[in-house]
């Protein structure tokens, strides 16, 4: 494949000069092994390893490689050897998550992405509350949003669905289809130009497997039945991974999620909610919070019955998440800094007592 077809940009190019210089070459992560990538490129498709100068600069998870970006490589001359990433071009979209459980610790999802197919399923495992945290998350990263309500040939009301995910997203586009029965997959073409890269997210059982192997074109995901107890999925996706559709596009490919805790999405909540954003700008108080506070346009707005009431508290319980976590990463970076404050101060007293013996 050419960069172009991989995704390559004039930005890029550009950001990429100082490491041609250095006689470095540039590939895509395509599959992330834990410490190990596979990087694909032109005329190449490889294991490669982070180099310890970059895993020793990174100050956070943000710093390293995931799948979708494109990096810096000095690609190996031994047969069956490991190219080295030396660094991490400039992402223009970035998709991240807390991790599951109580780590406080960021996840990369994907990066690069121009498109996100947001799936939800219309059984009775549809939630546009869950929906609001995927739009949050892909409107915080950059990309653009697109919802798709999958297993038509299962929902009984899918208009009703379709009409309560578009409240949701606003004006974010919403397409109605059945992965299974292939119906109303033609719609996304519009999305799948050459080049473009397609990240498909969605909780256990939406059937994102389904939709992927009919826009790949064949069955290359293996597939589950949902559970009958309660519709939700099993995880038939274990890793992310890029790959090429047959029309040009690339498709990011990610795990179900069983939860989905947002890392840093202030800006993406508030673009989310834009509704409630927009009513806001007409509260008395310019630092209202839309709970008691008199003369609230947004309170009013649930009372008049033009704002759903559930859908102001999902906004609020997003901001509460939203500052918990904050708070939890200042303590967090408050500790680290102690510790390497510590680790210095040990350094300087060895120094001066080993100096002091010579």
């Amino acid at each position: 494949m050419t960069l172009e077809e991989l995704g390559w940009s004039p930005t890029l190019d550009a950001a990429f000069r100082e490491h041609a210089d250095a006689g470095l070459v540039p590939a895509r992560i395509a599959v992330a092994y834990g410490a190990t990538f596979r990087v694909v490129g032109v005329e190449r498709d490889e294991l490669a390893d982070v180099t310890g100068r970059l895993r020793h600069d990174a100050q956070g998870r943000r710093d390293l490689p995931a799948v979708g970006d494109w990096v810096a490589i000095k690609a190996t001359t031994i047969a069956g050897g490991r190219s080295t990433i030396h660094a991490v071009l400039p992402r223009k979209s970035l998709f991240s998550r807390k991790v599951a459980g109580d780590d406080t610790v960021e996840q990369i999802l994907a990066t690069n992405v121009d498109t996100a197919f947001l799936v939800t399923a219309l059984d009775r495992d549809f939630n546009v509350r869950r929906l609001e945290r995927y739009l949050a998350m892909t409107l915080e990263s950059g990309a653009r949003p697109v919802i798709l309500l999958n297993k038509a040939d299962l929902g009984d009301q899918v208009d009703a669905r379709r009409l309560e995910a578009g409240r949701a997203g606003l004006a974010v586009p919403v397409h109605v289809v059945s992965a299974r029965a292939n119906t109303g997959l033609d719609a996304l073409a519009q999305y799948l130009e050459p080049g473009q890269t397609i990240a498909v997210l969605g909780s256990s059982g939406v059937g994102k497997s389904t939709l992927i192997n009919r826009l790949l074109g064949e069955e290359r995901l293996a597939t589950r039945e949902v559970r009958d107890s309660d519709h939700r999925g099993r995880h038939t996706t274990t890793h992310r991974e890029l790959v090429p559709l047959p029309g040009g596009a690339l498709l990011i490919d990610t795990p179900g999620m069983r939860e989905l805790q947002l890392w840093t999405a202030d800006a993406g909540v508030s673009e989310a909610f834009d509704d409630i954003t927009q009513l806001a700008a007409n509260c008395y108080f310019t630092d209202c919070q839309h709970d008691s506070e008199p003369r609230c346009a947004v309170k009013a707005a649930v009372e008049g019955g033009t704002l759903p009431a559930d859908r102001l508290e999902s906004f609020h319980k997003l901001q509460r998440e939203q500052s918990h976590l904050e708070k939890r990463q200042d303590t967090l970076a408050q500790q680290t800094e102690k510790k390497k404050l510590r680790t210095t101060m040990r350094a300087v007293r060895k120094y001066y007592e080993t100096k002091d013996r010579t």
